[in-house]
């Protein structure tokens, strides 16, 4: 296969996963990292936070009190997007359809420091938020009545995110969303015609490669994808074909904490800020069958251009057309292969 044209001509790229494609339009900007950087002000926050609902012995916005926890903590969302006791409806209406949605909504603090985030915690730390997220699609997949739980993050306020406490979230819910459903419906497509999960495939061919591949350790790969939409989109994919996280050894839990930390840790020394972005764990959902054709990621969709202040947005054409993107994959990776593996700030604390 020629590959020789994608680094000088706009051209569509598909999302093996989805189906979706986006447009790469690399002549308007190949190097999209030269020039000025800005740089934000430090964020210099506190270990703990008066005014924080989710610091440690602080009263959540809810009214609840949160206990004096040292790890992780996990509690159900004051004002969860998705209910328990939602009564079954549904229209059929060929021009108004609709139906009820049920579940459970549940936040995870990551750490009680209320300073840190990812990048900054110890591997064990990190290693504790992994078997947390473990713990929960195992109770919460277990009830008849969840159909699939997604993990994900929101990091910083350009991403909607209105606490800066270390925390993620875990919508469960009674059937897949549309966006896992496409990922479903392809996988299984693809392992009913090969016998191989498309992942796997799909990495040996990047691994090969190596062009896009940003780090790798004995049990996962993390790379920008070839069809990756978001300028710096990452995603973390394990060798070893899963279905689910909670199918990792403790040595591939080890493995996932510590290229989860180095992956984060880089984003945020591209511009020297703490990087925002959305991440989410996409798995099998919880029905009870093997889904054998599943093979799970985690993918990073950070919207930083060309500094902590120059964000990508998506607008009219990427709006009412399609996707579109000016840096390649290519591009992306290399630059964020070339920066240090030790986070920007314990760098800076060093030069002192």
């Amino acid at each position: 296969m020629n590959f020789d044209h994608l680094q000088d001509h706009p051209h569509k790229r598909q999302n093996i996963l989805t189906g979706d494609w986006v447009l790469v339009s690399p002549h308007r900007t190949k190097r999209p990292w030269q020039g000025k950087v800005e740089k934000l002000a430090e964020d210099q926050r506190p270990s703990h936070d008066p005014n924080c609902y989710l610091c440690a012995g602080n009263t959540r916005a809810g009214g609840k009190v949160m206990p004096e926890y040292t790890g992780t903590y996990v509690f159900t969302n004051d004002f969860s997007a998705l209910l328990n006791d939602t009564p079954d409806f549904q229209g059929d209406d060929e021009l108004f359809s609709f139906e009820s949605e049920s579940g459970e909504c549940r936040v995870v603090c990551f750490h009680p420091n209320h300073a840190l985030t990812l990048p900054e915690m110890e591997i064990f730390n990190v290693e504790e938020v992994v078997r947390t997220w473990q713990d929960q699609y195992a109770e919460l997949g277990a009830r008849p009545e969840i159909g699939h739980v997604m993990i994900f993050e929101n990091k910083g306020a350009t991403m909607g995110c209105s606490n800066p406490h270390p925390h993620g979230q875990i919508w469960s819910q009674k059937r897949m969303p549309q966006e896992v459903q496409k990922k479903h419906d392809r996988q299984q497509a693809y392992f009913d015609k090969h016998g191989r999960t498309m992942l796997s495939d799909y990495i040996s061919r990047e691994l090969a490669d190596g062009t896009r591949v940003l780090e790798e350790n004995d049990h996962f790969v993390s790379l920008v994808p070839f069809w990756a939409l978001w300028p710096y989109e990452v995603m973390i994919i394990p060798k070893r074909a899963m279905a689910h996280i909670g199918m990792m050894t403790e040595e591939e839990v080890s493995a996932y904490a510590a290229i989860l930390h180095q992956t984060t840790v880089i984003l945020d020394n591209l511009f020297e800020t703490s990087f925002p972005y959305s991440s989410g764990i996409h798995q099998a959902p919880t029905d009870g069958a093997e889904n054998a054709h599943w093979h799970w990621h985690m993918s990073f969709y950070p919207p930083l251009l060309r500094s902590a202040t120059v964000k990508k947005f998506m607008v009219g054409y990427e709006m009412f057309a399609n996707p579109q993107r000016d840096i390649t994959a290519e591009q992306a990776a290399a630059k964020l292969k070339s920066l240090p593996k030790v986070h920007y700030k314990s760098l800076s604390k060093v030069g002192e």
